[in-house]
């Protein structure tokens, strides 16, 4: 199989999401091609659909097909998961790059796309707050005067893997779309607060950017948030105004954009205008409330939940996928060995090893795991499977952290909008 292959079932997923294939276009071509065979539930439970719906239960109202991005310069198996913003997510089977090419990467937007800007280098990022010298800096001469460095990371949406959330968490329902590994060229942020000056008092960032907010209205930030001082110092939190070599996409922020690895990618601002320090934890739009927070003390699922009981999402959790074979994916009768492709990140940590299963967890395959190219690239992995017989095997991913933390069989913890969800990625493959 090529990376490139491209079966019927492409870009919607057997994974475990609330955007399920059954009833969808997808499940009846699958359905003529295995003969019926039902994928998995829609749950994301960990059982086959056919258990999960005995009992004489009615079958859900079939959910509508995928909608496939149009947009210029991005591949057209992006998934479109909204398009006020404009939000859509890369099916697993895109993701098989060491890099991820910029046609494949995600989309994710809180406000109106701006205008792409005629004169890159003019464009102007101020340093204000708690620092002894205010600077505003053009993007010209943070090129002239820093050295710059290219470092390939993962940029990961805080929602990423929201859909098998049950019941479902409000906000955009992505499986594992909402990640992507890119070169990225640029300055560490650490040395453009040095050259500012942090003062004592100096405890959180606040990010700014160009985008208009949703309303059209100019006084409204349409998405302002920060982090902690000891992580914008880290060296890899970086200003970047390239993407794999080339000009920074004005749909990925162009033409200066942050990079804060490992955390949710709001955090990584697009269209960067402004940088304010804080003597305090920032509360701007996405700070508050249930945005980009999980609970302290676990909850009950679907309950309204209470602001004091939740803490600010910082460090994504591990997450394996496997980008090949692609879900749905057909092999010839008599087929015995199957060989498996995927990749492997966990937020601040690393990837300690990658598990496959054909049993449904009963028993599991240590995969060879790569090592990153650098901290916060993901890690590659490949695994070679003997299949019994021929049949309908669900494959099943699980990646463990560097601390030991599981990727476990569903979504846990619950929290209204959705973050943390981690599941293990399943496709459905036939033999024969």
């Amino acid at each position: 199989m090529t990376r490139e292959t491209r079966t019927m079932a492409d870009g919607v997923g057997f994974n475990t999401s609330r955007r399920a294939f059954l009833g969808s276009t997808g499940l009846a071509a699958l359905g003529a091609m295995v003969g019926g065979v039902l994928p998995l539930s829609p749950g994301g439970g960990g059982i086959p659909a056919a258990q999960a719906q005995a009992g004489g239960a009615a079958a859900p109202a079939a959910p509508k097909g995928p909608q496939y991005l149009k947009f210029p310069g991005k591949n057209d198996r992006l998934v479109v998961l909204g398009e006020r913003p404009l939000v859509a997510e890369t099916p697993e089977s895109l993701l098989d790059d060491d890099t991820t090419p910029i046609e494949k990467f995600y989309i994710r937007n809180n406000g109106q796309i701006p205008e792409e800007t005629k004169n890159p280098d003019a464009w102007k990022i101020t340093i204000d707050g708690e620092v002894n010298n205010k600077l505003e800096i053009t993007l010209g001469e943070l090129k002239s005067k820093y050295k710059a460095v290219t470092r390939r990371m993962v940029l990961e949406c805080g929602g990423n893997g929201r859909a098998a959330f049950s019941p479902p968490a409000r906000g955009n329902q992505w499986t594992n779309g909402g990640a992507g590994c890119a070169e990225w060229t640029g300055v560490p942020l650490a040395e453009v607060l040095k050259a500012a000056g942090l003062k004592k008092s100096a405890v959180y960032t606040a990010h700014y950017a160009a985008d208009l907010h949703l309303s059209g209205d100019a006084s409204k930030p349409t998405l302002s948030r920060g982090v902690r001082i000891a992580k914008a110092m880290d060296p890899h939190t970086m200003i970047v105004w390239a993407m794999n070599g080339q000009p920074l996409p004005n749909i990925h922020g162009g033409p200066v954009r942050l990079i804060v690895p490992g955390w949710a990618g709001s955090a990584s601002q697009k269209w960067l205008t402004r940088i304010t320090i804080r003597d305090k934890e920032h509360d701007g739009p996405g700070m508050t409330e249930f945005s980009y927070r999980t609970a302290i003390k676990p909850m009950i699922p679907g309950d309204k939940g209470d602001p004091k009981n939740m803490r600010i999402l910082e460090s994504m959790p591990v997450r394996s996928i496997i980008t090949s074979p692609a879900n749905g994916a057909k092999f010839a009768a008599g087929t015995r060995e199957l060989k498996l492709r995927g990749a492997s990140w966990a937020g601040d940590l690393t990837v300690r090893q990658v598990d496959v299963s054909t049993d449904f967890g009963a028993s599991w395959q240590r995969a060879n795991l790569e090592k990153p190219k650098n901290k916060f690239d993901w890690q590659r992995w490949t695994a070679t499977l003997k299949m019994p017989t021929d049949g309908y095997f669900e494959i099943w991913a699980r990646a463990t952290d560097s601390r030991g933390a599981m990727q476990p069989h569903l979504a846990g913890f619950w929290n209204p909008q959705g973050y943390g969800g981690n599941a293990m990625h399943r496709i459905a493959v036939l033999v024969g």
